[in-house]
């Protein structure tokens, strides 16, 4: 009962600081269409696509005319004139530099572009360190070092009998629920093999929500780029070790003989659209969630530029929903993170049809 009271506790203050900090960034987030005019259309889609977008710098908010960002380095590797080109992302946020410029509309908008001979945009070899490039190194280093204190912990405690207490306590209790509940439950052999990657993905997709969440920060899992990988990691994993009666199950199916090749296609379609639901379940989950966080702070400056009862009227309901679903969207992170992880070990499992179980 104390160890559980304790890693309940220690669950209420990880609660109560990511909501301080869901609350605190309402002024941060909302503050970047203060700088339009009131007479002036308000750009709902832009606010919202150019938060949960990627870009070549990391913009936190507006303070009056002038943008708080940091620019980021920009690799480029110009195939017209053969040349590797590095610079900051700054000298071409309002002008041409050295020939390249940022595409406004077309194929290539918000993209990096330059001219080739006969004048028109083609995009260069473009390895930039763009926000969500850099917000993802970030995040794995705040995981590993996570991971790490916790490994440093239980190594200087091995000859003692002391519980985990606080975050370290409230970790041990995670780690078992995934292993516990999610791996072994659904993977019936080679556990061990398995355990070291539903782990990592399952706090990588939670970390990275929860960050998410916070303003100012990038939308990593929000990305279709970030759980395309994630979704072909578990593709890997599934059938670079599925057993001889998985493929068996795929190519020659235990049903009458005319039916053999048409469950085989069908399986074999299988194959592809497991992943693919995977990534896309997460993207549109997270990216669905901020899309509708930032179309509720919309509401305050449209309702606000039609007049003063209106906007009196709208903005405190407005906010109301928005600390409302900040909160839900923590569900969320936990959930779609769970969600992941689960289905993954399901399909693995199902890559190991086997009469025998792991202890």
């Amino acid at each position: 009962m104390k160890m559980s009271s304790c890693r309940h506790s220690g669950f209420q203050k990880l609660f109560l600081i990511l909501t301080f900090f869901m609350l605190l960034g309402i002024p941060a987030v909302a503050a970047e269409p203060e700088a339009e005019s009131t007479e002036s259309k308000i750009d709902i889609s832009g606010m919202i696509f150019g938060h949960i977008g990627d870009s070549y710098e990391w913009h936190f908010t507006n303070i009056g005319d002038t943008p708080i960002a940091i620019p980021l380095p920009v690799i480029l590797y110009s195939k017209e004139r053969g040349e590797w080109f590095t610079f900051s992302s700054s000298k071409v946020e309002e002008e041409d530099y050295q020939g390249f410029y940022i595409a406004e509309e077309g194929d290539y908008a918000g993209k990096i572009v330059e001219r080739n001979a006969s004048g028109e945009e083609v995009r260069p070899v473009d390895i930039s360190l763009t926000k969500n490039a850099v917000a993802l190194i970030l995040n794995c280093i705040i995981l590993t070092c996570i991971i790490l204190s916790c490994a440093r912990w239980y190594k200087g405690k091995e000859a003692s009998t002391d519980s985990p207490k606080g975050f370290i306590g409230l970790m041990e209790m995670m780690i078992s629920m995934v292993y516990n509940d999610i791996v072994k439950a659904n993977i019936p052999v080679h556990v061990q093999r398995y355990a070291p990657y539903l782990l990592t993905a399952f706090f990588f997709i939670f970390l990275n929500n929860l960050i998410g969440l916070i303003p100012g920060s990038a939308n990593i899992t929000g990305n279709i780029a970030v759980t395309c990988v994630l979704a072909f990691c578990t593709f890997l994993m599934v059938n670079l070790f599925g057993n001889k009666e998985y493929w068996k199950e795929i190519f020659w199916a235990d049903v009458p003989g005319p039916l053999k090749p048409i469950m085989a296609v069908i399986e074999f379609i299988g194959l592809f659209t497991k992943p693919v639901a995977l990534a896309i379940r997460l993207f549109a989950n997270i990216m669905a969630g901020h899309a509708a966080m930032l179309a509720l702070f919309g509401v305050i400056f449209i309702t606000s530029s039609m007049g003063a009862l209106l906007g009196g009227v709208m903005t405190p309901l407005s906010l109301f929903f928005c600390i409302f679903l900040n909160l839900l969207e923590l569900l969320v992170a936990f959930i779609q993170a769970y969600v992941f992880t689960m289905l993954s070990a399901v399909f693995i499992g199902l890559s190991q049809p086997s009469h025998h179980h792991a202890e």
